[in-house]
């Protein structure tokens, strides 16, 4: 019988759980519209789960209303523990193997010319549920011609076994995120390795040069300026393309704190920096997250679905 999920992250006690107050410029909009019903009754009639749901995106009423989401595939429990996600952990149930087609007809009922595409992290698999992405990949092209893909995988905790079988799929964008700096990986999220993360993205590029590599990062953690400069210059070392900023906003208060908010101005600066140091697309602002306005990417990149231009 597996354990019952849990979204306790922290022992509240060794927390300073006084609320900080929020800046003027951030501000979220309660998911509402016809379309934000017609998808949520969507999810709930093809028993698929949502990223936006699970980790409580600030994003949601934004891109559900507007027909977009993206799809949270290998169930809603993750293996690991990491002390700034809303996603439940614990033990997983069984791998559903009849969930690439429900996505791909969901995707195929959306309409949609772009399906981002994530995942729970599932250790207790050697292969992380790679054949899952690879299956869903699939599908989608098969139910909707021409539906670009990304994927935003876990680490796979570095196996370049795994991650071959996604990029023998050929997503269009293969995204994974440092999520923070690496001072702050055992505080963040402490089963995780920027090593493991390093050798995700350096790896897709070798296994399909042409993939296009998108990475994101949270600032709000208690890094510094500098360190998250650090990382992109890594990020664009290891050929990353596409770069996600955004501001870490607490889940509950069983969540880390806030330490800071960043100002519009600074994300502008990251942003100019990024574009400076060779990124081809840099989304920095505060509610920013990994796969906010991913179908404008995909447009100004002008990807082409690969299995309808094969040379």
């Amino acid at each position: 019988m597996p354990a019952e999920p849990t979204r306790d992250r922290v022992n509240p006690e060794t927390l300073d759980t006084r609320p900080k107050r929020r800046p003027d410029w951030i501000k979220v909009s309660a998911p509402q519209g016809e379309n934000f019903e017609q998808l949520q009754q969507l999810m709930r009639n093809t028993s698929l789960h949502t990223v936006c749901q699970e980790a409580g995106c600030p994003n949601m009423g934004e891109c559900w209303g507007s027909g977009t989401a993206t799809f949270l595939i290998l169930g809603d429990i993750c293996t690991r523990s990491c002390r700034f996600c809303d996603v439940k952990h614990g033990r997983p149930e069984p791998i559903d193997w009849d969930e690439p087609e429900r996505v791909a007809r969901a995707v195929q009922t959306m309409g949609l010319q772009h399906a981002v595409i994530t995942s729970v992290n599932r250790d207790e698999r050697e292969d992380g549920g790679a054949p899952i992405f690879a299956a869903v990949i699939r599908r989608i092209r098969e139910f909707q011609p021409g539906c670009s893909v990304e994927v935003l995988i876990p680490d796979f905790k570095g196996s370049i076994d795994a991650l071959k079988i996604v990029m023998d799929a050929r997503p269009e964008i293969l995204n994974h995120n440092v999520e923070t700096v690496p001072s702050l990986f055992r505080k963040v999220q402490p089963q995780d390795h920027y090593e493991w993360s390093e050798a995700v993205l350096r790896n897709a590029k070798k296994l399909d040069p042409e993939v296009l590599t998108k990475s994101g990062i949270m600032l709000g953690l208690g890094e510094t300026i500098e360190e998250v400069k650090a990382v992109m210059r890594d990020l664009r070392a290891w050929e990353v393309d596409i770069l996600t900023i955004g501001q870490y906003l607490q889940p509950s208060r069983r969540h880390l704190p806030i330490e800071r908010y960043y100002t519009l101005e600074e994300f502008a600066a990251l942003k100019a920096y990024g574009l400076e140091i060779g990124f081809k697309w840099v989304e920095s602002a505060p509610l920013v997250r990994s796969s906010y306005h991913a179908v404008e990417q995909v447009r100004a990149l002008s990807i082409i679905h690969r299995s309808l231009n094969p040379n």
